[in-house]
């Protein structure tokens, strides 16, 4: 009772029918309803991964490079090494972007997916801050003492630097680096040499002959603001030197 035969959805109850009737009746229904949702979640699903993984709809088409001037467009798409047509949402972005950060002239490189075909690749090139005597030139480096470019004549805007040891990967590098980007312009363009033999006794030779005593990157900015203190009232010159390597107890000799 309540059925028909060959399995088919029962009728609806008669009218009158008692409501613990008319509740069997949906009850036994229900699976019905309930099995075509989730065939349509599972069509879905189907289709949106055959879209995304499987199509030709949402694959590479282009690299897209930002942030380069050393470095060209070719070497960073050759360094992603992600083939046009491959899915976008295949591409480890991760990867891709490690493989860009191995290029030596890269600081940080970001990957990231530009839907519906396009690759984005952002990159922070390394730039110069210092430069250091190589045999008969000179070679610029930046602030971990990686090699940005080599000159045959000294590059006058960018300080000397002397250092004991390897200059990649020395610490003494990347406290002078630092101690020239707390400087102001007035001042920085004023140095001459930066001498870091010691990291702990940083010295910076200035070109009319007067000396900055530093000492470590400590406390830069406290620093720097008592050295513009100092020169503002004791204007440099040969032989004058400051030590601001206590800024508490800086000192003009």
């Amino acid at each position: 009772m309540g059925t028909t035969k060959g399995g088919t959805s029962a009728p609806p109850p008669p009218e009158g029918a008692h409501p613990e009737a008319a509740a069997a009746v949906r009850r036994r229904s229900d699976p019905w309803k309930a099995a075509f949702v989730i065939l349509l979640i599972v069509a879905l699903l189907a289709v949106v991964t055959w879209v995304l993984l499987g199509s030709r709809l949402l694959v590479v088409r282009e690299v897209e490079v930002t942030g380069v001037d050393r470095l060209t467009e070719t070497e960073i798409v050759d360094a992603v090494a992600v083939p046009t047509g491959t899915p976008l949402a295949r591409v480890d972005t991760d990867r891709a972007a490690a493989d860009v950060r191995g290029l030596r002239l890269v600081e940080h490189a970001d990957v990231t997916r530009g839907w519906p075909a396009t690759l984005r690749v952002d990159v922070t090139e390394r730039t110069p801050r210092l430069s250091v005597r190589v045999g008969d030139g000179f070679r610029l480096v930046d602030h971990d003492g990686v090699r940005i470019t080599d000159s045959d004549t000294r590059p006058e805007e960018y300080p000397l630097i002397s250092v004991k040891g390897e200059v990649e990967g020395n610490p003494a590098i990347a406290a002078a680096a630092e101690i020239t980007d707390v400087l102001p312009e007035e001042i920085l363009s004023r140095v001459d040499e930066i001498r870091a033999d010691d990291p702990g006794r940083i010295t910076l030779g200035l070109r009319d002959g007067a000396a900055i005593v530093w000492g470590d990157a400590e406390r830069a900015d406290q620093k720097r603001d008592i050295l513009r203190i100092l020169m503002a009232e004791h204007p440099p010159g040969e032989g004058r030197e400051y030590d601001v390597s206590a800024p508490d107890m800086a000192v003009v000799r």
